[in-house]
């Protein structure tokens, strides 16, 4: 029904900068709150940040400052501009959103299939 694709990640140096973005497509009346997660290698998983379609947002305090969350509501995508990266953003990124379905028009919850972010020390 509905697919959260995520752009490539990748290796990026220490102190550097990547776009990640994430675009919904199928069936759907729209979507509602979108966000990024990240897990690390034999970590849990932990909220990025999140952004609601009003523009809201919230962030992990461990990337304040650094990292920014927007949103294009045309084109059902939304994107994490991360800056000053460090060895510890190392992980999985995974991007979620609330999606209403187009009959029932009830919040259903989608998960990206995940694109690895390595960052060199």
């Amino acid at each position: 029904q509905v697919q959260l694709v995520e752009s490539e990640g990748g290796l990026v140096q220490y102190g550097g900068s990547l776009r990640l973005s994430c675009a919904a497509s199928g069936t759907f009346f729209s979507v509602d709150t979108m966000a990024w997660y990240r897990q690390a290698s034999g970590k849990q998983r932990e909220l990025v940040a999140h952004i609601t379609t009003a523009g809201s947002t919230n962030y992990a305090d461990s990337v304040k400052g650094r990292f920014s969350i927007s949103r294009d509501n045309a084109k059902n995508t939304v994107y994490l501009q991360m800056n000053s990266l460090k060895p510890e953003d190392t992980a999985v990124y995974y991007c979620n959103a609330d999606v209403r379905d187009s009959h029932y028009r009830v919040g259903i919850n989608y998960w990206g299939k995940g694109t690895l972010v390595t960052v060199s020390s």
